[in-house]
């Protein structure tokens, strides 16, 4: 059983996958810190100074009572809160990964086309009434003298 799973844990596509995990956790930082840091302030800004991440809706006061500033205050409260602003950006981080796997996918189906070789054009052709192999631009057989 050891040497089972020896044998499946140094296959290669193990290794590609655990190093594809690797990277993509990796990724994902870097997306959720351009959602959060660059991409949400400017629009919160256009927005009138909305920090996305503090929308929120008291569901249910907590044991002092409101208005709450932030879902932080309002959970150190007690209070029951519908955070939307975390789910937005949530929704904004998922289309910009979604967006760039696309275009990873786009790119790499690009190049497997490039390698698969273009069929080849037939510089020949059989006559039609003596089946000897000549010139594809052939307008008379050179073998039999037919018309083609």
């Amino acid at each position: 059983m050891l040497k089972e799973f020896k044998e499946f844990a140094v296959k290669g596509n193990v290794v590609d996958m655990a190093v594809g995990i690797i990277i993509g956790a990796a990724f994902g930082t870097i997306v959720k810190s351009l959602v959060d840091d660059v991409i949400m302030p400017p629009i919160g800004l256009l927005l009138g100074k909305v920090d996305f991440s503090n929308l929120f809706i008291t569901l249910k006061e907590g044991a002092t009572a409101g208005p709450y500033t932030t879902p932080a205050i309002a959970k150190a409260a007690g209070a029951t809160v519908l955070s939307y602003g975390v789910f937005l950006n949530a929704i904004i981080y998922f289309l910009i990964v979604a967006f760039a796997v696309f275009l990873l996918v786009k790119g790499i189906n690009r190049l497997k086309r490039q390698e698969a070789a273009p069929p080849a054009v037939p510089t020949a052709k059989d006559c039609p009434f003596c089946f000897s192999s000549i010139p594809i631009k052939a307008v008379k057989c050179p073998h039999c003298t037919s018309s083609l």
